[in-house]
């Protein structure tokens, strides 16, 4: 008799495991979205549908994420029969952003933070020797002259006077300069140059850098913008340029050189005296230049700002570009979104190519001065254009909107929140 109470007992247990083992795999393949940065309400929707026989108890918390906006993290407990605890998530709510999409061209002049060193020569000193005075002192090519003998140089020509200067009274110089973040004072011997009737180091500096690109947004309400989508480096030292000041206003476009394998092309155009806007450069980000704009920003496709897409919501599939190609003229153009890639850390999250034939025709794809060129799909505003592929014009890489927004401060971690 008890054999058989416990073998009905047994086939008891068995068939109750079997009717809730779906149930256990579904909440098993529930994601862990404390991993994931960010979802959005429909998808959310999407996913508690999936989970049945259970009784998701749901206990929402705001974080702040910027002066104006918010992301709402809401933590969501599993219970089967609405009795016994399974499972916990965190899930971190986006806030609808609504952008400006931009796509005018824009013309970008950048000073930097102290004076960069992009090369260096010989001086030819009154023995008729030639002397590397800089080079020997430790000075390299990318290091940023802050100060020369404890007053600030801002321009070439501040660091000239100020070594010239220095030559005369003691024969030597000493500079402040930074170098990958850290702070190096080095004492470099001046020589007399005869030929321009100067002290010299052997140095070639600049500390500005100028060129074309393309505005990505303008937020109505903040007054902020981004553009580009990519960090301004030298072009020498390849190094990024720190920031002192710049500005940002309309230019036209007179010419394109097409680009061909091997060889990206470029828009070729001038600064409008005139602009209708105008606006800073604050910040100079590895997703592009950021500040604050007045005046006239107009789009003839979008009258109205659009919602950001996040990147949980970007899919692989059709989508569309704005850019100048002639004048200030902004056109339309279809691309493709081939690939995603969302752990990547630079302005490189999305592989794109161009197949709008009349780009192709005109600028053999992607060419230089399109970085910044806003990429929308199903309506909403998913990133910009930043990068061509050398061997393939026809294809670049764009980057997200969400990681612009947050080099902007229009949108800030969780973690900083």
């Amino acid at each position: 008799m008890n054999t058989r109470k416990t073998v009905i007992f047994g086939s008891f247990l068995l068939c109750t495991f079997l009717g809730i083992q779906p149930l256990i795999q579904q909440l098993a393949a529930i994601p862990e979205f404390k991993e994931q940065s960010e979802i959005s309400l429909p998808q959310i929707s999407g996913i508690l549908s999936q989970v049945i026989q259970t009784e998701p108890v749901i206990e929402s918390n705001a974080v702040m994420a910027s002066k104006t906006e918010k992301t709402e993290v809401i933590h969501v407990s599993y219970k089967l029969f609405g009795i016994f605890p399974l499972k916990t998530s965190e899930i971190e709510v986006m806030p609808d952003i609504k952008l400006l999409p931009g796509g005018q061209s824009i013309g970008v002049s950048l000073q930097a933070k102290g004076v960069m060193v992009v090369g260096q020569a010989a001086v030819t000193g009154k023995d008729g020797q030639q002397n590397y005075p800089a080079k020997e002192a430790g000075i390299e090519v990318g290091d940023v002259i802050l100060k020369i003998d404890s007053q600030e140089v801002k321009t070439d020509l501040d660091v000239a006077d100020a070594i010239n200067q220095a030559g005369q009274k003691q024969g030597f110089s000493d500079i402040l300069c930074q170098r990958d973040g850290q702070y190096i004072q080095k004492r470099i011997t001046t020589v007399y140059c005869p030929e321009t009737n100067r002290f010299r180091v052997g140095l070639y500096v600049r500390n500005e850098a100028a060129g074309v690109g393309t505005l990505t947004f303008y937020d109505p309400q903040s007054r902020k913008y981004g553009a580009l989508g990519h960090v301004i480096n030298d072009a020498d030292t390849n190094r990024k340029i720190e920031v002192s000041n710049g500005t940002v206003i309309a230019s036209s476009i007179y010419a394109i050189e097409k680009g061909r394998r091997g060889h990206p092309g470029e828009k070729v155009g001038s600064f409008v005296s005139q602009s209708l806007f105008s606006g800073n450069i604050e910040k100079n980000s590895i997703s592009g230049i950021f500040g604050s704009m007045q005046g006239q920003i107009l789009n003839p496709y979008f009258k109205e700002a659009i919602s950001v897409a996040w990147e949980a919501e970007i899919k692989e599939g059709p989508a569309k570009i704005y850019t100048v190609l002639a004048g200030e003229k902004i056109e339309e153009f279809e691309v493709q979104i081939e690939r995603i890639m969302r752990n990547r850390t630079d302005s490189k999250n999305m592989v794109i190519r161009v197949v709008d034939q009349r780009l192709l025709d005109k600028t053999g794809g992607i060419i230089q001065g399109m970085s910044g060129s806003p990429i929308i799909q199903d309506g909403k505003f998913v990133g910009a254009v930043t990068h061509v592929f050398v061997n393939d014009a026809t294809r670049g890489y764009g980057v997200f909107i969400q990681n612009m927004l947050k080099d902007a401060e229009l949108l800030q971690n969780k973690e900083a929140a």
